[in-house]
């Protein structure tokens, strides 16, 4: 008898799991230069802009727009720019953040991410979560509060910036999954790059701050490489493994997170913020599972 081949819900492969692996690495060293630059006196704003300036020069190199027409057809422009300036709401807020967290603080706050789209997509999308999941959202929200423990001195404007981040990537996320069926992903790539060059470009006299040195030169250049090539990693995973079954594998940016910052900021985080962090991972770790326990019981009434 011939053996069945293993499918994405009971196999994740390992490429894929390498890709995602690499994107959050990619990732944290992007933070890791936010915070670097934003430290030597960069403004945030312009370190944003010139992120998604590289990319989306990367972005049409990688998607070859000399041959292919998809990269510039879209089906509504209002939509795209809207989706675009989520992300850089997302990007701009957590630069700002990351003058004052440390680097695990962030993405601890970012982790929370999943909760807050499992339960605005009820009313936007029409995606209602169940009862176990709107659990296991509290249940993040209460690593979150761990994490900035508002009202001990702790809680302050870097948080609120870090949430702004958070939120914006929601509707981010949100946004792509409502265009995802009309729009091309080569659209949704290279618009989301374009769209905050564009709008940002007339206020860059306002902050722009140029580096002084060759060092500064290189990190903030390298920040729109490394933030292209990372989402380039992540399209890549999704197209041989499933959302859900490669969900785990980026709460792993922690660590890389947690090792950069020590590296590179002599910052370890305290013992709040690793067990607000658990608190929140485990949390993400609960909805994955039971999103996947959803999805094998349709499954197997679809095909009884």
């Amino acid at each position: 008898m011939k053996k069945p081949s293993p499918t994405p819900e009971t196999a994740t492969p390992a490429a894929a799991i390498l890709l995602v692996f690499s994107a959050g690495l990619l990732f944290s060293f992007l933070d890791s230069g936010a915070k670097y630059l934003g430290s030597v006196g960069l403004s945030s704003p312009f370190i944003a802009w010139v992120r998604f300036a590289v990319h989306a020069l990367l972005a049409l190199v990688l998607l070859r727009a000399w041959s292919s027409p998809a990269v510039f057809r879209v089906r509504s422009m209002p939509r795209q720019v809207v989706r675009g300036m989520f992300l850089f709401g997302s990007t701009f807020f957590n630069f700002l953040a990351l003058q004052t967290l440390q680097l695990a603080e962030t993405v601890s706050i970012f982790f929370f991410a999943p909760m807050v789209i499992t339960a605005i997509a009820g009313p936007l999308l029409g995606e209602w979560a169940g009862w176990r999941r709107w659990m296991a959202v509290l249940v993040g929200f209460v690593g979150v509060v761990v994490v900035t423990r508002p009202g001990l001195g702790v809680f302050g404007l870097g948080h609120v910036y870090a949430l702004c981040a958070m939120f914006s990537y929601c509707l981010y996320v949100i946004s792509t999954r409502q265009m995802s069926r009309q729009e091309t992903s080569e659209s949704l790539i290279f618009y989301s790059a374009l769209t905050p060059v564009v709008l940002m470009a007339p206020t860059l006299p306002f902050y722009a701050t140029m580096p002084e040195g060759g060092l500064q030169w290189t990190v903030l250049l390298s920040m729109g490489v490394l933030g292209g090539i990372g989402h380039w990693l992540i399209i890549k995973a999704y197209r041989i493994a499933t959302t859900t079954a490669l969900a785990p594998y980026a709460y792993l940016q922690l660590v890389w997170m947690v090792s950069l910052g020590y590296l590179f900021f002599d910052d370890l985080p305290d013992l709040w913020t690793i067990g607000g962090a658990l608190i929140i991972v485990s949390s993400g770790l609960y909805i994955v599972h039971r999103e996947r326990q959803l999805r094998l019981r349709d499954a197997a009434l679809s095909n009884p």
